[in-house]
């Protein structure tokens, strides 16, 4: 290994372990879908974050008035 490859943290050797991984075998027929856990758990995401925005949006405004 030359020197200016090393890696103290050992981040780049972990990534390449994780790209050159083998995919899992699969049955046959079987579709993987990422993303597809349920429509609540986003639908929960974008109103938290809405509810976020509006409070910052809130103290922005109050700190403004202040």
């Amino acid at each position: 290994m030359a020197d200016n490859d090393y890696d103290p943290a050992g981040s780049t050797q972990m990534f390449r372990a994780f790209v050159d991984e083998a995919p899992a075998p699969q049955a046959p027929g079987s579709v993987t879908t990422y993303g597809s856990t349920g429509g609540s758990s986003r639908t929960g995401l974008i109103v938290g974050l809405a509810v976020l925005g509006l409070a910052v949006l809130g103290a922005v405004i109050w700190l403004a008035v202040k």
